[in-house]
């Protein structure tokens, strides 16, 4: 990313007191006149990189339609996407400032230790679902089955690789990395990810699949159809996990059709958030703000569903993640 960034336009976002109580964001169009794309030339930073995710991942596909939005609406003269292994990566791109918006997770985003005084919030995006991927004919039925098995825990540098002990710990499951014969009450845990993850459930070398993601993911699909896969209910560890790490988890659903051949299921969800350095220009945060508000149709996968994306009252909700000030401003603009 080219330093220093050029200051944006000035001015605020129309304001409308009654916007942010429609459903979705989209629907904000008819009511906000587009403002993105006045600003040219000096006044718009000349490349913005998006830290995105795993190829297959949600991650990657959101900050590959976010990166074009942003070039072809005027935000930047260029903007891309890079590949990386998830949250935490994201959020070190940020920090190193290889990267000027990242994708993360809340609980990766709210993590001690380390800077965080530096990142910011620019909105809540989407829900991530955590899945817990198992073989149909591996006899897993919940989480307490996890035991004694070969789990793929998400690789380092993921969201899911910060969530997955978290669960097991909930669960009451102990981890191991002796792969033979793991203590009882223990499950033996592999660093794989998405992709590497769901070579290993095909092949039989591990038994279950951790992923943070969105619904669907495209290649968990893919993989149903070449294996019967299923899904482990996570919701009944809600209660611990929220009287460990607060209330930034959910129970959501994965409904049914998601994947074909699997059947509904609760499972745990948690923020995902768009997040910036808190140096980032206040303009280029304002009309980020107004490419999510005006644009939000634009940025959401073919794959997916549609659900949970970019909500107009969900935006602000970033589970304790402080808003970047010019982000705040801007969607203090549109309460009114």
């Amino acid at each position: 990313m080219r330093e220093p960034l050029a200051p944006g336009c000035p001015g605020p976002l129309p304001q409308r007191r009654a916007v942010l109580k429609s459903a979705f964001a989209v629907g904000l169009a008819a009511f906000l006149p587009p403002a993105v794309s006045a600003c040219t030339g000096r006044d718009r930073p000349q490349e913005l990189v998006v830290a995105g995710g795993e190829p297959g991942g949600f991650y990657l596909e959101f900050s590959t339609l976010l990166a074009a939005a942003l070039e072809r609406h005027g935000v930047a003269a260029h903007a891309r996407a890079v590949a990386t292994g998830g949250s935490l990566d994201n959020i070190a791109e940020l920090r190193a400032g290889r990267a000027a918006f990242a994708v993360a997770l809340a609980d990766a985003a709210s993590q001690p230790g380390g800077d965080t005084a530096e990142i910011a919030a620019i909105g809540k995006v989407y829900e991530n679902y955590v899945h817990c991927v198992v073989r149909k004919d591996s006899g897993i039925r919940d989480i307490s089955g996890l035991a004694g098995r070969r789990v793929a825990v998400g690789q380092p540098g993921s969201g899911t690789s910060l969530t997955t002990p978290r669960l097991l710990e909930a669960a009451g499951l102990g981890t191991s990395t002796d792969r033979v014969a793991p203590a009882a009450g223990t499950a033996a845990v592999e660093n794989l990810g998405l992709n590497d993850g769901i070579a290993a459930l095909k092949a039989g070398t591990v038994d279950a699949l951790f992923w943070s993601g969105g619904v669907p993911t495209a290649a968990i699909a893919a993989a149903q159809q070449e294996v019967a896969l299923g899904l482990v209910d996570l919701s009944g560890l809600l209660p611990e996990l929220r009287r460990r790490y607060g209330g930034m988890y959910d129970r959501v659903l994965i409904p049914e059709g998601s994947y074909p051949g699997i059947s509904a299921v609760w499972t745990v969800g948690a923020p995902n958030l768009l997040l910036c350095r808190r140096d980032l220009d206040n303009a280029t945060v304002e009309r980020t703000v107004q490419l999510l508000v005006h644009n939000a149709g634009e940025l959401i996968p073919q794959s997916t569903l549609g659900v949970q994306f970019l909500s107009a009252e969900s935006l602000i909700n970033t589970a304790g993640v402080p808003l970047h000030p010019a982000a705040a401003d801007a969607y203090r603009t549109l309460h009114g």
